[in-house]
């Protein structure tokens, strides 16, 4: 046998060796029919050294099937060194849906009446990692009776079994709930933690054990506080705090038992605002029992002044370095968006910050929640710190800043007059990237406010002229100039526009020209071009032939759309004047937002 079978370490060493992926599966398979040959005998010594070579094997991706049998054969055996194996191959080979796995039930019962607390462990260690319902339920009588051991390492390892038929046999939890107090009482440090996660359990699987267990609270009061207010404690201490898992479990245990009970929630005001100070905030450990005590605060549905605290604390998150902490801290004041937005307010400026962060998904957060916090009050504010980003903003992200500005102006825009700069704004910046619904919001928009009509004719005819008819401004603004050019001959009435002065008819006719003969344009820009120029010949009589020429020249387009426009429009050009004007006169306001989308019939 000896010759046979090669130790654990030779084989590793021989697998490094191979300089190609074929070596490798050479000798993998060299090696897994000799495994095969060697558990044809019964009397192999050196089983346990094949399975743990399996074992190497199966980490490196290979099928290792063949050995789950073998497996089953060494914890059956007496030798506590080819039980270890056996039950590391079991966990790992097998899972609670291997057929074979039911084979097993007689000796994991054996085995958990050991003698030998290390077989007792490594067998409730094999049922809380695979034990099936089946397997759960056959054998929970004997996983309770190890939680009256006088043995601190089996309770523990009793406990987390437990947590695993809780899981599978959710029937059976009812069962299990006298024994918590005890459990809880324990003076064993692992004991504790499992009795806490299996109380969590307890809750999440049958919320209505939770008012029966609503009389742990102040048990895990004291705790909690014991752990807040003690010194240094070295056995279980992490970065200079005390005990974090811990800590961390109690807030969750109380989370799920004040909620919705008012009583409770009372109670551990107190200690939520102990945490919440004397927790130290510049280590991760510290950080996740602050993370915790604001999620118990929020899940409480605390006081006013709680609340305030949980902002704080997440607002310092933003200010962390670490990207995950940032991000969690984002994602959590947007939880609470909804109960506190005024202390939300109060870290707006770091909020905005991170929509300049590197991380795609901090910038996304960071989005979300300056949505959230938009108000009538700091509208313009906030805006104007989204379009600044909308500017630098990446490609993928432009159609959502995009909608979410469009969405903001118009729930809380101060006059129709900011939210004609901003959609005027966001379409020169992100324009191509704007939906076809948000884009048709702006004719609506205007036809619908006779006062509002010069203004937008003046600045989005001062947009075209930059924008050379490229984006979807340019459709905008030619359908603007086509309803309402007359106005462009008079100044704007608006206040604050000394700027926008007359434009008059020779200027508007080299913008759209100069649009018509661009090879940069769109076809759909100057389908609205010809629209115009229409409309603009009804009400500019003293430049009709100029007008007419310039529709008439793309009377031969290649294009077949702008072909047919301009030779009908040249023919309603020669129509009695007082029907063309009938015909081209301003739409009415349009009811719903398909205007605008893609047709330049308007």
């Amino acid at each position: 046998w000896c010759e046979m079978s090669i130790r654990l370490r030779e084989l590793i060493r021989a697998v490094r060796a191979c300089k190609t992926l074929a070596e490798e599966r050479e000798a993998i398979a060299k090696e897994c029919a000799a495994i095969r040959t060697a558990f044809k005998d019964e009397d192999n010594p050196y089983r346990h050294r094949n399975v743990a070579k399996l074992l190497f094997i199966h980490m490196l991706g290979y099928p290792t099937h063949f050995g789950q049998m073998e497996c089953l054969k060494l914890i059956a055996s007496q030798k506590f060194p080819e039980k270890r194996i056996g039950y590391l191959g079991l966990m790992l080979l097998l899972d609670e849906e291997t057929e074979v796995l039911m084979l097993v039930t007689n000796s994991l019962k054996n085995d958990l009446n050991h003698a030998n607390q290390f077989i007792v462990g490594q067998a409730l260690c094999a049922l809380g990692n695979i034990g099936s319902a089946d397997m759960c339920q056959d054998l929970a009588s004997e996983v309770e009776k190890l939680l009256s051991s006088s043995n601190a390492y089996i309770r523990k390892k009793a406990v987390l079994s437990l947590l695993r038929i809780c899981r599978k046999c959710p029937h059976m939890v009812e069962n299990f709930v006298e024994r918590l107090s005890s459990l809880l009482n324990d003076r064993s440090h692992g004991v504790l933690a499992g009795a806490l996660a299996l109380l969590i359990e307890m809750c999440e699987s049958d919320p209505a054990l939770i008012p029966n267990f609503r009389a742990l609270g102040p048990q895990l009061l004291k705790m909690l506080k014991n752990l807040v207010l003690s010194g240094y404690a070295p056995e279980h201490d992490v970065s200079g705090i005390t005990d974090p898992f811990l800590q961390v479990r109690i807030l969750r245990c109380l989370r799920i038992l004040a909620a919705g009970d008012k009583g409770t929630t009372d109670a551990i005001a107190d200690i939520l605002a102990q945490v919440a100070t004397n927790t130290e905030s510049t280590k991760n450990a510290g950080n996740a029992i602050l993370y915790e005590c604001v999620l118990t605060i929020i899940g409480i549905n605390g006081d006013s002044g709680l609340r305030v605290l949980a902002v704080n604390i997440l607002g310092r998150f933003l200010l962390n370095r670490d990207n995950n902490i940032r991000y969690v801290g984002l994602n959590t004041l947007a939880l609470l968006a909804s109960a506190d937005l005024k202390a939300i307010q109060r870290h707006r400026g770091t909020i905005v910050e991170c929509l300049q962060d590197p991380d795609i998904s901090i910038r996304r957060r960071a989005l979300d929640l300056v949505y959230l916090l938009v108000n009538s009050t700091n509208v313009r504010a906030l805006v104007k710190e989204l379009l600044n980003y909308l500017q630098n903003a990446d490609v993928e992200f432009k159609e959502d800043l995009t909608s979410k500005i469009c969405s903001v102006v118009a729930k809380h825009s101060p006059s129709k007059k900011f939210q004609t700069d901003t959609l005027i704004k966001v379409l020169i910046d992100a324009g191509e990237h704007v939906q076809d619904q948000v884009t048709a919001t702006l004719p609506v928009l205007i036809s619908s406010d006779p006062a509002l009509q010069s203004y937008a004719v003046h600045s989005l005819f001062r947009a075209v002229e930059h924008d050379k008819g490229r984006g979807k401004v340019s459709c905008i603004a030619c359908w603007c100039v086509g309803e309402y050019g007359e106005l462009l001959s008079s100044k704007c009435p608006a206040e604050d526009c000394e700027n926008l002065t007359p434009v008059t008819i020779e200027r508007i006719m080299g913008v759209l020209t100069g649009i018509m003969d661009s090879s940069l344009s769109s076809m759909l820009v100057k389908q609205y071009v010809l629209t115009a120029l229409i409309k603009l010949f009804a009400r500019y009589p003293q430049s009709q032939g100029t007008l007419q020429a310039a529709i008439a020249k793309h009377s031969t387009s290649i294009v077949v759309e702008v072909q047919q426009r301009a030779v009908e429009y040249s023919a309603l050009a020669r129509m009695d004047m007082s029907l063309l004007k009938e015909l081209t006169d301003h739409m009415p306001t349009p009811e719903d937002e398909a205007v605008g989308g893609g047709s330049a019939s308007g």
